[in-house]
């Protein structure tokens, strides 16, 4: 098989309470799991594409076939997505950022809390299923943005620094109808370290004028 279904980094009960152990494992087992088999099943028919990297193939999904490119596109997107997803989480995470990506927060938005109000308030508008991000433009400017169902920032040129998942599956056990409470516990798990890595090769990528490296292999 050409892509993976990466183990989760914690265990699946680890973010209690502010995801709960059913939700992490359908959502890693199941919904993530399907993407990959997905994938690999659509590469399966043009075996040229699975010496790619699956950014590289949401970078120009002009370049693939036509009879595969949604497939691509949805869960090419839904396997990328969820890979950084598992990792810029963390059980004890949240609390405020540091680093450069703290600095380039205040920088963009004035202060944290601001810019916390702006992602989720944009979390919450995002009609249907989807994503809401702060990605990366090639000047080295950061925004917020959202995408839907499991499109990825890397298809429109931009760099997914971080981003969280408004799929009703990842949160509609627990919190039922209630998006903004699940974006507002949200950032009580969220790995400010692993996100500073991800900004760090952002940065470094456009200083140095190439892409930056992925790892959802």
């Amino acid at each position: 098989m050409a892509y993976e279904l990466p183990p989760l980094p914690y265990a699946y009960d680890a973010l209690e309470p502010v995801i709960d152990k059913q939700t992490m494992t359908l959502h890693h087992d199941m919904h993530h799991g399907a993407y990959v088999k997905n994938l690999n099943a659509a590469i399966e028919k043009h075996p040229e594409l699975g010496k790619r990297a699956p950014e590289d193939l949401l970078r120009d999904l002009n370049s693939i076939p036509e009879d595969i490119r949604t497939t691509v596109r949805n869960n090419g997107g839904g396997h990328v997505n969820h890979t950084m997803f598992w990792k810029i989480m963390k059980p004890k995470g949240g609390g405020d950022p540091s680093g450069p990506i703290a600095d380039t927060i205040k920088k963009s938005f004035g202060n944290f809390k601001d810019f916390q109000t702006k992602f989720n308030d944009a979390g919450v508008k995002q009609f249907g299923s989807g994503w809401v991000w702060l990605a990366g433009k090639p000047g080295g400017e950061v925004q917020i943005i959202t995408t839907p169902n499991q499109d990825s920032p890397i298809s429109q040129g931009l760099y997914p620094i971080f981003g969280n998942d408004v799929w009703e599956h990842a949160y509609y056990l627990k919190y039922n109808n209630r998006r903004p409470e699940y974006l507002a516990a949200w950032w009580n798990v969220v790995n400010w370290d692993e996100i500073n890595k991800r900004f760090e090769a952002f940065k470094s990528a456009k200083s140095a004028d190439r892409e930056p490296a992925f790892a959802s292999r």
